[in-house]
């Protein structure tokens, strides 16, 4: 693997982000989306972003799940990419349990419409339970069958309300937060000024337009990022930005 920035180096590819931390935020969980697109921007290849990503680009995901306490996910994301429950080796379980995590991430599913099957494969684990998150005008028998299998928050009407939501995570020990999509959750939270950082794979596909995007929504104003890392390998580039503060000015 070549590191190219900060300083251009060889390293091990096991040292890909092997001793991240993030910093912890008093007022909401800190918040990183993790992203992979082809060269067109396109966020799927052939319906799923599995398969896009190269060895480096799984690894990321591995260590930023290792080093978040909840996994944010919106539900089409859990039933295109058929989630199951947060999985980590037992050594990368040793390592979150040595910085005072908890062995694995809560997985905390974000739904507008309640249209989560209780049967799916990210409920099979009664130990494992994931916090589903759901506006307040949401179908209530829907609820309702997905409470017997998952914690249930209702939180906004409409739709979750984003900030409202973090603002509860943080006191329930919920520090630090990985988001790994879709397009439309990306969107929301990056509109309402509540992504820290952004990783991003660049893998060697191109798609065509009959593949998502990787953010769909409007963003107004758009946000600027800064790039702070960027690593090769199998031609994967993964690149790590922090968001610009809005009130930043240009070239800042």
């Amino acid at each position: 693997m070549r590191r190219l920035i900060p300083n251009c180096q060889e390293e091990a590819l096991e040292d890909l982000y092997a001793d991240l931390r993030f910093p912890d935020r008093p007022d909401r969980p800190y918040v990183v989306l993790h992203l992979v697109m082809s060269a067109d921007g396109g966020a799927t290849l052939r319906g799923r972003t599995g398969g896009m990503g190269g060895t480096a680009d799984r690894l990321a995901f591995r260590r930023l799940r290792e080093a978040c306490d909840a996994i944010l996910v919106g539900a089409g994301t859990v039933r295109e990419e058929t989630y199951r429950p947060p999985h980590l080796p037992p050594e990368a379980q040793a390592r979150r349990i040595a910085r005072g995590l908890a062995p694995l991430p809560r997985l905390v599913i974000l739904t507008a419409r309640a249209a989560l099957d209780p049967d799916h494969r990210v409920f099979s684990d009664p130990d494992r339970a994931p916090l589903v998150v759901a506006p307040e005008d949401a179908d209530p028998e829907a609820l309702d069958r997905i409470a017997r299998v998952a914690e249930v928050m209702r939180c906004g009407r409409g739709g979750v309300d984003l900030p409202r939501l973090l603002g509860l995570l943080r006191p329930r020990g919920i520090r630090w937060v990985v988001c790994e999509g879709g397009p439309a959750l990306a969107a929301q939270l990056l509109a309402s000024g509540l992504v820290d950082e952004l990783f991003l794979t660049l893998a060697p596909w191109v798609v065509g337009s009959g593949e998502r995007r990787l953010v769909e929504g409007a963003l107004d104003p758009p946000r600027r990022l800064r790039l702070m890392e960027a690593r090769e390998h199998g031609g994967d580039l993964l690149l790590r930005y922090a968001l610009v503060p809005k009130e930043e000015p240009p070239g800042e």
